[in-house]
């Protein structure tokens, strides 16, 4: 087979992401995204129902592209009042595809859309938890009237919960006596 190009083989649960955006073809399931290794540290206990399609495109200048799309709700841990919270997923991506790492490079020049090295059968489960990954917050909290943060609460040692460190320096800064300019 000299001068073809001979497709790599497709392991079972992956799929051919030129041939799904040449076809226009879709995949789509639902998932339990505390199933999802990466993701599951990162969520609070409860039920993640996730339904997922990824579905073949091209971009506006016809470049093969497929399509992740994610809705759901997550559960995640509030870093204000540690109490759990479920979290909206809505996140729909565009990824170029390319053939190898040239095009991968040509392509990552452009800053529309995200790129991905598709040479290889692609796993749709990696595809969503990483899409899944970029969609959570850092930093998660609530936005609940009665979180201690936002209403000023005491906290177990009795004082005020502080909304943020710049309270805190805010509130030191106003108790110390100024000093003599001189």
């Amino acid at each position: 087979m000299t001068g073809r190009h001979r497709p790599a083989a497709r392991v079972a649960g992956t799929f051919d992401a030129f041939g799904v955006a040449r076809r226009g073809a879709t995949l789509a399931g639902t998932l339990d995204a505390s199933a999802l290794p990466r993701v599951a540290d990162r969520l609070a206990e409860g039920e993640a129902p996730v339904a997922w399609r990824i579905a073949g495109a091209a971009d506006a200048l016809g470049r093969p592209a497929i399509e992740v799309s994610l809705e759901g709700a997550v559960p995640l841990e509030c870093q204000r009042c540690l109490r759990t919270f479920s979290w909206p997923v809505a996140q729909r991506t565009v990824l170029l595809l390319a053939r190898d790492e040239g095009d991968l490079a040509q392509l990552d020049e452009n800053d529309a859309h995200e790129v991905i090295l598709a040479a290889t059968p692609q796993d749709p489960m990696a595809l969503v938890e990483d899409e899944l990954l970029l969609t959570l917050p850092f930093a998660p909290h609530c936005d609940r009237d009665d979180c201690t943060a936002r209403t000023g609460a005491m906290g177990d040692s009795g004082l005020p919960v502080a909304s943020s460190a710049f309270d805190v320096l805010a509130d030191l800064k106003s108790e110390q006596p100024k000093k003599p300019k001189g």
